[in-house]
């Protein structure tokens, strides 16, 4: 890959990162279980990619997602949660993920507009630079809300009602690597050659993921040698503490990814790993350890039964593009007033990209989970999608 040059700065971490990393490979014995590399690459406190207080979003970081593409799509999705809350009689709005605040602010407005605030809008956030950064943006967007946003480190230790949402939040937990090898399954660690991070193949240790592919591949004599895919193995964990936290509550997840049929199809031998760094995507996670974005995208079937397991019910799974539009973006798109030409243009063109097949609007979908309330969504009432699941 042909990246832009670093500056002095990010070499001296880069390799900094890299001294770390093989320090802590040797103390796991040579050899570091691709899950925890990658936890450990993005969330290593001071360190990881998520918490070492580097830009990330936008125009001038690695990647720029939905809430900064357009306020509509923030919009729509506070239509959504407006009606969740009414469902609940009042409740909590919880956000995983919050990245720059973009989104909490959004929402926030157009909560207030229609007249159904939550009491208390909290952000789960584990980085310190990314709390600042979303304080920033809720003071310059939407500074007389701002009393009503908490922090939180981590989940409540008593069950609230709560609208859970959370947007490119599951595509940056770790996952394992797994591939077929002369007629078995191997699992990928993470090994070090002169300090430098290396694939070291070994047969399957970690806890859980030989079911796991017992359950994706009933016939594992029909995987064809050399196929690689992931599995992310922290999902129903997640989901089952989260259920522990909350009383009656809705779950709205968006994310990119596949049902699991097409996630793991035959043709898609590779698996879906993926790093970003300055707008720019490729596939080797040993490259730019801390600097670079590293992830996997969802199986949604797996959510689904996460969600069911955890005692949810599924309110349904569709496209973002068909999320949107149920919920009120062609209505919010009139409101903008065509004499305003690059107003009216820019929203256009945000639309654009939120809805279109060769852009968001199919490659991210959105599932909803409900517990101890009404299950049918106004967001999946236009196509619902989860007889694919």
């Amino acid at each position: 890959m042909d990246l832009p040059g670093l500056t002095d700065e990010e070499r001296a971490f880069a390799g900094d990162m890299q001294a770390w990393l093989a320090a802590l490979i040797d103390r796991s014995g040579g050899a570091l279980p691709f899950d925890r590399y990658m936890e450990a690459v993005l969330y290593a406190p001071g360190r990881g990619y998520y918490v070492n207080g580097r830009r990330k979003f936008g125009e001038g970081g690695d990647f720029v997602t939905a809430p900064e593409v357009s306020p509509l799509f923030s919009r729509c999705l506070a239509a959504q949660v407006g009606e969740c809350l009414q469902r609940l009689g009042g409740a909590d709005v919880i956000e995983f993920g919050a990245g720059s605040g973009r989104m909490a602010a959004d929402m926030l407005l157009e909560l207030e507009r229609l007249e159904c605030l939550p009491a208390r809008y909290r952000i789960m956030e584990v980085s310190p630079s990314l709390r600042a950064l979303q304080r920033e943006t809720l003071d310059r967007v939407a500074p007389h809300l701002v009393d009503r946003v908490e922090w939180l480190e981590q989940l409540p230790s008593q069950p609230v009602r709560a609208v859970v949402v959370a947007n490119e939040l599951l595509d940056a937990m770790p996952v394992h690597r797994f591939r077929r090898h002369a007629g078995a399954w191997q699992e990928l660690h993470v090994g070090q050659r002169e300090g430098v991070p290396v694939d070291r193949w070994l047969p399957l240790a970690s806890a859980g993921l030989a079911d796991a592919l017992a359950r994706i591949f009933p016939d594992e004599s029909a995987v064809p040698d050399g196929y690689t895919s992931e599995v992310n193995l922290r999902l129903h964990p997640w989901i089952e503490a989260l259920s522990a936290s909350l009383d009656a509550a809705y779950l709205l997840l968006i994310d990119y990814g596949y049902t699991r049929q097409e996630y793991y199809h035959a043709e898609r031998s590779s698996g879906t790993l993926i790093c970003h760094f300055r707008h720019r995507a490729h596939a080797d996670p040993y490259l730019l350890p801390g600097l670079q974005d590293l992830t996997a995208n969802v199986d949604f079937t797996a959510v689904a039964e996460a969600g069911l397991a955890a005692g949810f019910a599924l309110c349904g799974y569709t496209s973002q593009a068909h999320f949107l539009i149920g919920n009120g973006l062609e209505s919010l798109l009139a409101e903008s007033d065509p004499n305003d030409v690059r107003t009216h243009l820019t929203l256009m063109q945000g639309v654009k990209k939120l809805t279109l097949p060769s852009e968001m609007g199919e490659r991210f979908k959105v599932v909803g989970l409900a517990r101890g309330c009404e299950p049918r969504l106004q967001g999946f009432a236009l196509r619902d999608l989860r007889d694919r699941l």
